[in-house]
């Protein structure tokens, strides 16, 4: 089955598609957070962001709902945040306190706060029915603050829509093409893909057995020239993001504790708007823990190959908004990761909004 054509919009996410707000995304880094208020746009919802003086991280609605005066140009007391126009005083749960002209508490006046977790050098917020937020489906990245990894890590901000970063990262038949000699290598791109859904995530794998290393892992694995076995896996995690694994083994180790290497690569990002997101990039690795060097190599090489998929989704995206609708695209064998994750999310967003086909 070469050609996968299909009507567009019918059985597909896009990027009209209602963005999904009943899934844990990240609100920012952990050391974005502080006393001092911070705004930001999620979900199409502009928030303000900051610490109450116990350290917990809060995020609620940006907006007075008196006048609508943005709330991050107010100020705290405590763990207050008083509005700069008229001085309603809200709690940390959105809860209006008072009032200076008026002798008893608007107590129907409250901002939306939203359910947020801290999980490492994440900040997780739900902005969905709040009756969903289970911290239990927060994805697990516990390897960004465990001492057996070392991270490297990076953000931008690209104007697109998060179907299509999704759809990049689970295209592996780029690499070579978009990023060349970094991260794609030929065998890489032919080799056999292992591709399964489960409980709305999906899984791609490929082993690419005694060939020789694409230059990111080259170089600091020090096996440039090396025949290696390659094992690769990953995954659409969530609405929120994608986590990719490596595993590197020498085929000829020059000791038994230098046989093996891994890496985690944890994608998460946000939508802004519909069509623009929060990208945060992380290269967590199990060797050379302490080599600046090759922790200053990983994290060059990946901002570069991302500073690469963020160009191209600009264009593509730019394309799209030339546009009146979803233009009708061909779809070939190794684009099926792309589909069956299009294809969960599109049932994820009708689910949420209650969509029905026409």
């Amino acid at each position: 089955m070469d050609s996968l054509k299909s009507k567009p919009n019918e059985q597909m996410a896009n990027h009209q598609t209602p963005l999904i707000r009943n899934c844990w995304y990240v609100a920012a880094l952990s050391n974005e957070v502080t006393r001092e208020l911070r705004e930001r746009t999620l979900l199409n919802t502009t928030v303000v962001m900051y610490r109450r003086l116990d350290g917990q991280p809060v995020v609620m609605d940006n907006r007075c709902p008196h006048r609508s005066f943005p709330l991050s140009k107010g100020q705290l007391d405590q763990d207050n945040l008083i509005c700069g126009y008229h001085g309603m005083v809200y709690s940390p749960s959105g809860q209006c306190l008072g009032m200076p002209s008026l002798p008893n508490c608007p107590s129907h006046a409250r901002i939306t706060s939203y359910p947020v977790h801290e999980r490492g050098p994440l900040i997780w917020v739900w902005m969905g029915d709040p009756d969903l937020a289970d911290p239990e489906n927060i994805p697990d990245t516990s390897w960004l603050n465990s001492s057996e990894w070392t991270t490297v890590r990076g953000q931008f901000h690209i104007r697109t829509n998060y179907v299509a970063m999704h759809e990049n990262l689970l295209d592996q038949t780029h690499f070579g093409i978009l990023h060349p000699g970094a991260v794609g290598t030929p065998e890489y791109a032919r080799s056999k893909l292992d591709l399964k859904v489960e409980h709305d995530k999906v899984f791609i794998s490929r082993v690419l057995k005694n060939s020789l290393p694409p230059g990111i892992y080259g170089y600091p694995m020090k096996l440039e020239g090396k025949p290696v076995d390659r094992y690769s896996d990953s995954r659409f995690e969530s609405p929120a993001g994608h986590i990719a694994h490596a595993r590197i083994v020498d085929l000829h180790p020059q000791s038994e504790a230098t046989a093996e290497f891994r890496v985690n690569i944890t994608h998460l990002f946000t939508p802004e708007r519909q069509n623009s997101i929060h990208y945060w990039w992380f290269n967590s690795r199990d060797f050379a823990l302490e080599d600046a060097d090759v922790s200053e190599y990983l994290r060059k090489e990946s901002q570069t190959a991302y500073a690469q998929d963020e160009d191209a989704l600009n264009w593509i995206q730019a394309t799209y908004d030339s546009l009146d609708a979803p233009p009708p695209e061909l779809s070939f064998g190794p684009d099926r990761p792309g589909l069956m994750m299009r294809k969960v999310l599109l049932k994820m967003a009708k689910a949420e909004n209650n969509l029905h086909h026409h």
